[in-house]
């Protein structure tokens, strides 16, 4: 039996999704109606947001379900997290990928933020075609969505899941929207060696749920389609997403703050990255066995297969080639520890990969990167960004248990 390869992506709860598919075959067998009643059915799934535009829930199948943004502000959110932090007030021509588009308030929030007189292309991703046509269903938060929707509408209709088209919005010259239907697996393997972006939006849900587009393998194709100067923008700070980062050889950075946190910028140059990472999160990253990234090298895994693989590779290096996150132990290396019961776990934790106590020449060498000044006679000094801070660390790591005798 053949493997199915598409992931089952999180998408808006069953009720909303039941209300779109009924307008959409409403709609193509020529009910004209169909569209404002599914619309006022459709304003009972809504939750509106602090800023006055709305969310919607995750599918009611999860667990628990999540709202596709926060209650602080939508449509806030896109312009905050992804938008504005993309620096692309001074670039002429533009071109930008948006991964789970979902109601397209990120595409959108680029139009309304931008100059008008600039070249954009945006390529919108998003797995669900209802969750797409959703877009049509909502009251415009803002003047630019009316563009949008003329996008939406026609890619619909184009692809004959919509009976009637109703938006006649002019499009500003230079500005184009391309709606991907699709595994967004599938799209980015698709456009390797033929498009590079100025800024790409990974806005899927939590990695935790929907880990098929935080793997390693997958931000590596991503890394490959930016340009040198261009930025991948999401809103998780997972570190198993940082840490694939950091592998895949991207420079990572804190994101700005807003509702939920602050996200993850990432970049192939280091100039791009204006915050770096805390110094405890680049030691568990660079330490413990939650910087394990998930995995998905032939683009064909499945949520569960992918949680699965990781919780393995997990077990299997705690303890042997690296710390517990559990215990934390990499934040108290060559630190002290006034608590008692904590400091027994920790140097129980510590022991099994060879390092004696806390301010061992081991522990001090392990983080010393992290310094302004050298602490373990190494020479080196603090080294000036995330990336060299993490892949140095972990490379010293690894130096102490092949080489026990050499410190």
């Amino acid at each position: 039996m053949k493997k199915e390869n598409k992931y089952l992506a999180l998408t808006p709860s069953k009720k909303a999704l039941k209300i779109i598919s009924n307008w959409l075959e409403e709609e193509k067998d020529g009910d004209f109606k169909s569209r404002k009643k599914a619309a006022d059915e459709f304003k009972k799934c809504l939750i509106k947001t602090d800023d006055g535009s709305y969310t919607l829930y995750s599918d009611e199948c999860s667990p628990k379900p999540e709202k596709m943004h926060t209650y602080h502000g939508a449509v806030t959110e896109s312009l905050e997290k992804f938008v504005k932090p993309a620096n692309l007030e001074e670039k002429k021509n533009i071109q930008i990928l948006d991964l789970c588009s979902g109601l397209g308030y990120n595409t959108a929030s680029c139009i309304e933020y931008l100059d008008k007189e600039k070249e954009i292309e945006i390529d919108m991703v998003e797995i669900s075609k209802e969750t797409v046509a959703a877009a049509l269903l909502i009251e415009n938060p803002f003047k630019s969505y009316k563009i949008l929707k003329s996008f939406v509408e026609e890619k619909l209709y184009k692809d004959r899941y919509l009976g009637f088209k109703s938006y006649n919005e002019k499009i500003t010259d230079g500005i184009n929207i391309n709606i991907y239907i699709e595994d967004a697996r599938v799209i980015v393997k698709n456009f390797e060696n033929k498009k590079r972006y100025d800024a790409i939006f990974l806005d899927s849900f939590s990695p935790h749920k929907s880990p098929e587009l935080f793997t390693f393998d997958f931000l590596l194709k991503l890394k490959n389609l930016l340009k040198d100067d261009g930025l991948i923008l999401t809103y998780t700070a997972a570190a198993p997403v940082r840490s694939a980062m950091v592998l895949s050889g991207l420079h990572v950075g804190i994101g700005p703050r807003f509702g939920r946190g602050g996200g993850t910028v990432a970049s192939k140059n280091v100039k791009f990255i204006n915050k770096s990472l805390t110094m405890e999160d680049e030691r568990m990253i660079a330490l413990s066995d939650v910087g394990v990234p998930y995995r998905d090298p032939e683009f064909n895994r499945t949520s569960l297969e992918i949680i699965d693989m990781r919780k393995k590779e997990r077990q299997y290096v705690r303890g042997f080639s690296k710390f517990a996150s559990t215990v934390k132990s990499p934040l108290y290396l060559n630190e002290e520890i006034e608590d008692s019961r904590i400091k027994r776990r920790v140097l129980k934790n510590m022991n099994k990969l060879g390092i004696e106590s806390l301010k061992s020449k081991k522990a001090a060498y392990i983080v010393c990167p992290q310094f302004k000044e050298c602490i373990c006679t190494c020479g080196i000094g603090k080294l000036d960004n995330s990336k060299d801070r993490i892949n140095e660390m972990n490379k010293r790591l690894e130096f102490i248990l092949n080489n026990e005798n050499v410190i």
